[in-house]
């Protein structure tokens, strides 16, 4: 069992975004006699998973989707297959970044290369 604060310091996020997901049904922890949050290791485990969706760049919807999908089907199967979908988008998505930057790079570099033949022969000497 662990408290909101041992979550938060766990993962590195504020009570509030615990909070917040709890809000948004991705984190459904339970009430001690005093009314505090108890998360348990299922919501441990969630709350990696959310962590780990968030770093990739997954929406919170397509996140809650992919965790409530294993309350649906306990086996998993319809869960990875989710998350592989969600995860082709994502890598797709990736490389058309890269290939944008790296487009972006080439261009930089043919620039500067030209700059500095320009500096160069204003400066008069005929090196690159």
């Amino acid at each position: 069992m662990y408290s909101i604060s041992d979550m938060a310091k766990e993962f590195k996020v504020t009570t509030r975004t615990i909070r917040y997901y709890e809000e948004l049904g991705l984190l459904k922890p339970l009430r001690s006699e005093a009314g505090r949050r108890v998360f348990t290791s299922k919501d441990y485990a969630r709350l990696k998973l959310i962590v780990r969706g968030k770093r990739f760049g997954f929406t919170l919807d397509e996140i809650k989707e992919m965790v409530l999908l294993f309350d649906v089907d306990p086996t998993g199967k319809k869960q990875l297959e989710r998350t592989i979908d969600y995860g082709n988008q994502r890598i797709k998505e990736v490389n058309e970044r890269i290939e944008e930057l790296m487009e972006m790079k080439q261009e930089m570099e043919l620039l500067r290369n030209d700059f500095l033949k320009r500096l160069n022969h204003l400066k008069g000497e005929k090196k690159l």
